[in-house]
């Protein structure tokens, strides 16, 4: 399994107990609390442990530092390139987590401020009660580096209005925190100098009782007005453009609409579109569409299969590519790197055109069924299936 760096700061997730009131907090903030194989572990033990406790009533998820998780640990996945399946531990604990946190039996509240990005948001929308502030940033660029929208994101994005979910999965757009509020993905907009006391509030909490917490949290928020520069104003070409069969139908639906009066919004977004990666937009848009007809527990054991076959650079290797490029251009990951680089890559295949549909087939493949996510159906069981359990850990 890859190997991470703990950064000498402490524990790379901090819990804490308050009362009847329990804390988790994500500790790299030099690294904008990505989250790493640790991370996952830790994670996991906590809730666990946490459901099963009668005295925890209420559970509380945070960032250090100056964002909340900016995903995935890119260096992670870079240093186990030329080992097989060197993530693939990290992946199943993540996924298997992504159901327990979207099922979690008790309250649980994200306070959300900065960076919120692909799997990272993971520990976010899914929450029953999800803060976000005017500091909170949205978004799921992972196409674009030749991955796909992952950690439960092609159920969720499938379920948003129209076809906003293939917007912001294609084109990994940004979100702000009145944005997220409208869109369904946060609950509640709390200013930045209100979430202190927001959280002490909650601390003090000793009830499970979903009204109370909402109530509590009502308190400190605000009502929330978009700008009329939003692309949530903008549904009705999104629906137009993002319902198209394929990739380049939607690509093509879109530079229609850019050149029309009052769609300048669109010739960034795009740009960015044309220099992502082909292999990452068609096994996205797809993902997204099957979401929309899976369960939770169907749309995670295809997640899984399509990362395990990507990260094995199945059809294409441009997830390495990106990865490659990424690293060496920074020493450290920052918000916008996902996106900035896309120029300068080298993809396999380089078009849509050369990227046909029988190769795609080849990621979305189910495993043998004893290598596939296992999520327990009986609610008895739903903390088994750990990866401990699988038939990866007995190979």
């Amino acid at each position: 399994m890859a190997q991470e760096t703990v950064t000498p700061d402490g524990e790379v997730v901090v819990s804490e107990e308050v009362g009847n009131v329990r804390v988790v907090t994500l500790n790299r903030p030099k690294q904008l609390n990505v989250i790493s194989s640790k991370v996952v572990k830790l994670l996991a033990e906590n809730l666990e442990k946490w459901e099963k406790d009668e005295n925890a009533k209420l559970v509380i998820i945070k960032g250090a530092g100056r964002a909340f998780s900016a995903g995935g640990d890119l260096k992670m996945f870079y240093d186990g390139r030329n080992s097989k399946d060197s993530c693939l531990e990290v992946v199943y604990r993540m996924y298997w987590l992504c159901n327990r946190i979207h099922t979690y039996k008790k309250p649980t509240v994200s306070l959300v401020h900065g960076i919120s990005m692909g799997g990272g948001a993971s520990l976010m929308v899914p929450m029953k009660f999800s803060v976000v502030t005017e500091k909170t940033v949205f978004s799921t660029p992972e196409a674009s580096i030749g991955f796909h929208t992952d950690c439960s994101f092609s159920y969720i994005l499938s379920r948003l209005p129209g076809r906003l979910g293939e917007y912001l999965g294609l084109t990994g757009a940004r979100l702000n925190g009145k944005e997220l509020v409208a869109a369904g993905l946060a609950t509640h907009f709390v200013p930045l100098e209100k979430l202190p006391e927001l959280e002490k509030h909650l601390l003090s909490l000793n009830t499970g009782d979903e009204a109370v917490v909402s109530s509590a949290i009502k308190e400190f928020s605000t009502d929330v007005q978009i700008d009329e520069e939003s692309v949530l104003k903008k549904q009705a070409i999104i629906d137009e453009c993002f319902s198209k069969d394929s990739v380049a139908e939607i690509i093509s639906s879109f530079e229609a609409e850019a050149g029309k009066e009052g769609n300048s919004w669109i010739v960034p977004v795009l740009k960015g579109l044309k220099r992502s990666s082909p292999a990452g937009l068609k096994i996205t848009l797809r993902s997204i569409r099957e979401g929309r007809k899976q369960t939770l527990s169907e749309s995670l054991k295809k997640e899984f299969r399509l990362t395990i076959n990507i990260l094995r650079a199945r059809i294409s290797g441009d997830v390495y590519e990106s990865l490659t490029l990424t690293l060496l251009s920074l020493c450290s990951i920052s918000p916008g790197t996902l996106l900035s680089t896309c120029n300068h890559r080298q993809w396999d295949p380089p078009t849509l055109e050369k990227l046909d549909d029988e190769r795609v087939n080849l990621v979305f493949e189910p495993f043998e069924e004893d290598l596939e996510l296992n999520i327990p159906e009986n609610e008895q069981c739903r903390w088994d299936g750990k990866y401990e359990d699988s038939a990866y850990c007995h190979q």
